[in-house]
Order: structure tokens, then C-alpha cells, then sequence
């Protein structure tokens, strides 16, 4: 049954990502593959309205994606799945971690996730990057339209420090613009 599948994938996800939504890109990927619930370019738009809706990209991603596969109830399941296991956890954990937060081992936990976390955040990047910025259409096989507009939001980022609600807006007039 299509509802039990996205339940535990997506508990899965919840229960075994660390460091946020995007570090939990890559195992939602994996999860998509390996059932094969969408195609690469279904994902990467999931992927963009998560990121431009309010609330947390995992489980706006979940959402989607379960209600893609299996409409509202899809949805519904995806979600309870991706935080359920975070909800148990916190609960059983939090007296704990609060208690040993200075403790070696408990620093030496935390230091030692932190990497793993950039590598899966830096492959997420890697994947939609290749996504959206290659096109069979484009010129040399890239979207250079793309690649402007990345490049554009990247420097207003960085250099000048422009927020991020007003890059995804501009982003969005120049698709509609130069698309």
C-alpha cells in the first residue's frame, strides 16, 4: 500500500537526517529513486515551492511529495512521517541532552555530525544545481538563463547581502521575463 510506503520512507528520512531540511535532500532523493515515485525534474520543482512556502523545506518537501504520489492523504501520511521520529526523540531526549550538553562525549557527538551534515547540504546543492542548470536544449548543453540568474542571486547574497525573500521574488519576475 502506497500509504505505509511513504509513512516509513519518510520516517526513515526523519529519523536518520541530521542538520535540517537540506541535509534530508539527499535521502528524500534516494527515497524517490528507489520507489519511483517521480522524475528528477518533479523533484527539483517540489524542491522550489518547499523552499519558497513558509514553514520548514522537510516538511514542505514531505507534503509534496506524498501529495504527488498519493494526493491529500499522501500528504498527510508524508508529513506525520518526516517528524514523527523528531517529536520522539526530542521528547526522550531533551531532559538528557540539556543535563550532558557540556559533557566530552555529548560535544564530541555534536563536532562529529557537524561534517556530515555540509557533505549532505553540499550534495543536495550539487544535485539541484545539475538539475536546473543543464538542459538538453541549451547551449552546450547548459541553461545559461539558469546559470545567470544563479549567478546573479549568488553575488546579491554574498556581496550585497539581499535577502532572500527579495532574490526568490526577482528570480521569479526574471523567469517569467526571460522564459
Amino acid at each position: 500500500m502506497v500509504y505505509l510506503q511513504l509513512f516509513f520512507s519518510f520516517v526513515k528520512i526523519g529519523l536518520f537526517s541530521f542538520g535540517g531540511g537540506y541535509a534530508m535532500i539527499p535521502l528524500i532523493q534516494k527515497e524517490i529513486e528507489v520507489n519511483n515515485w517521480l522524475t528528477a525534474q518533479q523533484f527539483i520543482d517540489i524542491i522550489a515551492v518547499a523552499e519558497t512556502t513558509p514553514g520548514p523545506i522537510a516538511v514542505n518537501s514531505a507534503t509534496f511529495v506524498g501529495f504527488k504520489v498519493a494526493g491529500f492523504y499522501g500528504s498527510l501520511v508524508s508529513t506525520i512521517g518526516v517528524v514523527f521520529p523528531t517529536f520522539i526523540i526530542v521528547l526522550l531526549l531533551s531532559k538528557a541532552v540539556n543535563k550532558f550538553n557540556s559533557h566530552p562525549v555529548m560535544r564530541g557527538l555534536l563536532y562529529g555530525i557537524r561534517p556530515v551534515v555540509v557533505s549532505l547540504i553540499l550534495l543536495a546543492a550539487i544535485f539541484v544545481g545539475k538539475t536546473v542548470l543543464i538542459s538538453a536544449t541549451g547551449f552546450m548543453g547548459l541553461d545559461w538563463i539558469s546559470i545567470l540568474i544563479a549567478g546573479a542571486a549568488f553575488i546579491g547574497v554574498y556581496k550585497f547581502k539581499l535577502h532572500p525573500i527579495l532574490l526568490i521574488v526577482l528570480a521569479a519576475i526574471s523567469g517569467v521575463i526571460l522564459y
